[in-house]
């Protein structure tokens, strides 16, 4: 291929790239399309309320399972069978549309998280209620976030009157959009330091995702056992996971009663991740 083919390619596809609708704005249009169908336009409204209110540096509700029925086409089927006689092509055309976007939607629903992750760096999802129970545990003690990324657990126990520290070091800023939103202020010192610079003032830590297959985890958690005073570790993951070293889920002795159950009453999975709250020993 001459150079001139191989740029007007390139020119094609750059066109292409650019004229695909953006995730929210697939989502909107997914919600005209199936406007008769409750079951997908209640998946949909969630993530299109959570990426708002996110947008608005506020924490989002809870999210349900963002997956579709297993008997979803029947139901497009039957509506389209309700409103058109078999041989219609109005109907044809209604079913070929209703059917033929359902793979996308589905795809688009899986890929919340990741649109979280590269539009604001958010890696777990956070929500509103998921803080209030964490803010009913601490009980006003004063507290430690490490890796705090943008701050999203910090901002939301701040705005419940929490003391807390938010501290992150700020390595990933330049590979992704952790660092890049700050939501409330977070100071630049890596873990280890911050929890030896506030060991003293401070009665629990918390650390959420922690990179997967990093064993700076295991460092920490022997950081706060060598510690003369009882602080309590509180992380936030998926055991075995997307999350954490696997070296640390083996030394790490989670606590797994009814508080723990209660304080993840409002993290539930929405896809594939099953992270939750952990208080480690």
């Amino acid at each position: 291929m001459d150079k001139r083919k191989l740029l007007k390619k390139l020119k094609k596809q750059n066109k292409i790239i650019k004229s695909e609708p953006k995730y929210i704005e697939r989502l909107k249009n997914y919600q005209k399309i199936y406007a008769d169908f409750p079951e997908i336009k209640f998946l949909v409204n969630n993530i299109i309320e959570a990426n708002r209110l996110i947008k608005q540096n506020e924490l989002p509700q809870d999210l349900p399972p963002l997956i579709l029925n297993d008997d979803i086409q029947d139901h497009i089927f039957e509506y389209v069978n309700s409103k058109y006689a078999q041989g219609d092509p109005e109907g044809d055309r209604l079913w070929n549309k209703l059917s033929d976007n359902l793979p996308k939607l589905d795809k688009d629903l899986r890929s919340f998280r990741d649109y979280l992750e590269t539009e604001y760096g958010m890696w777990a999802y956070i929500s509103a209620p998921f803080i209030h129970d964490i803010s009913k545990y601490v009980n006003n003690k004063k507290g430690l976030e490490i890796m705090a990324g943008n701050g999203y657990i910090s901002k939301g126990l701040r705005n419940l009157n929490q003391d807390i520290i938010a501290t992150d070091s700020m390595e990933w800023v330049n590979e992704n959009e952790t660092g890049k939103h700050l939501l409330t202020n977070v100071e630049k010192i890596d873990a280890l330091s911050a929890i030896e610079k506030y060991k003293n003032d401070i009665d629990y830590i918390i650390m959420c995702w922690s990179p997967d297959g990093i064993e700076i985890d295991v460092d920490i958690l022997n950081k706060i056992r060598s510690i003369d005073r009882d602080i309590d570790f509180i992380v936030i993951g998926e055991k075995n996971g997307a999350t954490n070293s696997k070296k640390f889920w083996k030394m790490a002795d989670l606590i797994e009663n009814k508080q723990t159950e209660s304080l993840n009453k409002h993290h539930k999975p929405f896809d594939l991740i099953h992270d939750k709250l952990y208080l480690v020993k």
